[in-house]
């Protein structure tokens, strides 16, 4: 990977981390709780800990529909590319009419 890669690459963990960060300080304030300290980075903990697992489990229920999507996609597409295509067959002269050669 090139340095310039690398750097996008840790720009993009920077700042999702930064997010996760803000969010969480969101779900501590929305929650209303009043916390030591220690209680704070427990809550904190446990809600990166719980967000993890409900993302995972939202990724792998994308990932379940999109495998099931997928077949039907692409048995339309077949469909359409089919039609566009060209018959394969040797070129058929076009048939002339004995009523044209009057």
């Amino acid at each position: 990977m090139s340095p310039e890669e690398r750097n996008v690459m840790r720009q993009r963990e920077n700042l999702r981390r930064e997010t996760i960060r803000r969010e969480t300080e969101a779900a501590v304030r929305d929650s209303g709780l009043r916390l030591s300290p220690q209680e704070r980075a427990q809550f904190e903990s446990r809600y990166i800990q719980e967000r993890r697992r409900v993302e995972q489990t939202l990724r792998q229920q994308i990932e379940a529909e999109r495998q099931q999507q997928l077949p039907a996609l692409i048995q339309q597409l077949k469909k359409e590319f089919q039609i566009d295509q060209p018959t394969k067959g040797p070129a058929a002269k076009p048939v002339e009419s004995p009523k044209s050669k009057k």
